[in-house]
């Protein structure tokens, strides 16, 4: 259809305007966190609070008070989420993924990228973006909880500080040892 009423466009519109401000305040007071797309589980909070959003605005049988309340739920749920995962241990590893490492020092792991269901391809697309030309320059590549791939090129390792939780990279895997 393209047209109903008039009074479904004001509506749209008086609804849609109250559920903006609602939107902006309840991200403002729930903090960045809110929307941080750490983990796959954070992707899942900003998309539904997108769709409570769209229902809000374009679904009369939805109130702007319920609306109001379910986006304040999720931000609420988010931070408590968040809390909890920050502070411990059990709680993280039941909401986010584990980082796998599918390349050390040049040397492709297959059996991890069977398992994560990661293409040859997709690795050496993830080196080619980070810069290297070649798969030895590069001491570790990272599926991260969120999907992405990290790529650590060995000029820049350092001392692998950064690749402490991340099973099978720490300094006691690397080669020669500690």
């Amino acid at each position: 259809m393209w047209f109903d009423s008039w009074s479904d466009l004001v509506r749209v519109l008086a609804v849609g305007a109250s559920a903006y401000v609602t939107v902006v305040l309840v991200l403002r007071f729930s903090g960045k966190r809110t929307l941080a797309k750490l983990n796959a589980f954070d992707l899942v909070v900003t998309v539904a609070l997108g769709s409570t959003l769209a229902t809000v605005l374009l679904s009369s049988d939805v109130s702007w008070s319920e609306g109001a309340v379910a986006l304040a739920l999720l931000a609420a749920l988010q931070f408590a989420v968040a809390w909890t995962t920050s502070r411990l241990p059990r709680g993280r590893s039941a909401v986010t993924a584990r980082p796998t490492l599918l390349l050390s020092h040049g040397v492709v792991d297959e059996a991890a990228l069977r398992d994560q269901r990661v293409t040859l391809s997709d690795l050496r697309q993830a080196v080619r973006a980070s810069g290297s030309g070649d798969l030895a320059g590069v001491a570790a590549v990272v599926l991260e909880g969120d999907g992405t791939l990290s790529v650590v090129p060995a000029s820049k390792l350092g001392d692998g500080s950064a690749l402490t939780d991340v099973p099978g990279a720490g300094p006691d895997d690397r080669p020669g040892g500690p």
